[in-house]
């Protein structure tokens, strides 16, 4: 089990203080958000940062951890974009980039206030997946030239691959035992890892407990194991929640998650009315709980 956090509110400079702290405190990730304008009471209020720029200052403060964002809503980018911009981290890092990646949000303003831009379900996640697609062809170093069903453009070339090749890619996949959704779930197969999500009204209704992620752990298996993904390949499984302040009852938390099958545990606070730059460099200096 690998422990992150998520830099949810702050200024540039600070997220960029936080991943420095949580490599300091034993912390194994640091992760940023990406949205632009939400239309959402609360989080409209909040300031917010290109996920990208954020990571690559901690890219230079920082040796181990792993970096991401909770999660790159990969539709609202332009893959030539999104591939330079992934890129440039990944090398600042020396190759510690991973990317979590969903359809992004339906109150993100990038996303409902532009012309051209998808917005319903389906379409956001057709190009999600066409915009990933993209992506790995372009960490060949080779020319390529794309014509799918939402994205189409003429040739483009990256010389320079990434560090390790590639960058893993955990897209989020909903888990519901009774009507499994395949597609976001054969999605998640089809790469890295997988950031499980229940359905809920909030982030914090969403996350996905331990006798979730048994039941998607068991189902991942069978499917991997099916096909040529269960060749041995590492395939993370990513939970999201808030550890106990007490440090037994955090063990416990996390004990509970490792054994149902998730290999991360992302600490994340969402709550913009109660959470603050001070209150979560106070968390992260806490440090990870003992297993």
């Amino acid at each position: 089990m690998r422990f992150g956090f998520v830099g949810s509110y702050g200024t540039p400079a600070e997220m960029v203080r936080l991943a420095q702290e949580a490599e300091r405190h034993g912390w194994d990730g640091f992760f940023t958000w990406d949205g632009v304008s939400l239309a959402e009471e609360g989080f409209d209020a909040a300031p917010t940062w290109d996920p990208f720029g954020v990571l690559a200052g901690a890219a230079v403060v920082t040796e181990r951890i792993t970096l991401g964002a909770m999660v790159f809503a990969v539709p609202r980018h332009r893959p030539w974009e999104l591939a330079q911009r992934v890129l440039t981290v990944d090398h600042l890092s020396g190759g510690r980039l991973v990317l979590p990646v969903g359809v992004g949000v339906p109150t993100d303003r990038a996303f409902t206030s532009v012309p051209g831009q998808p917005t319903s379900l389906k379409d956001r996640a057709a190009l999600l997946d066409e915009v990933l697609a993209w992506l790995e062809r372009s960490w060949s170093g080779e020319e390529l030239a794309f014509d799918g069903e939402h994205l189409t453009t003429g040739p483009f070339r990256f010389p320079q691959p990434p560090v390790r090749g590639r960058v893993p890619v955990w897209p989020v996949a909903v888990w519901d035992a009774e009507r499994p959704p395949l597609k976001s779930l054969r999605r998640a197969l089809r790469w890295d890892g997988v950031v499980p999500q229940v359905r809920g009204e909030s982030p914090e209704d969403a996350e996905a407990g331990p006798e979730h992620v048994r039941e998607l752990t068991a189902w991942l298996r069978e499917q991997r194991s099916a096909d040529a993904a269960g060749d041995g390949t590492a395939f993370d499984v990513v939970v999201q929640g808030r550890l106990d302040p007490d440090p037994s009852r955090a063990a416990e938390q996390a004990r509970a998650a490792a054994d149902a099958g998730a290999t991360w545990w992302v600490e994340s606070w969402w709550d913009p009315a109660t959470v603050t730059a001070e209150s979560l460099l106070e968390k992260v200096r806490q440090g990870p709980p003992a297993l």
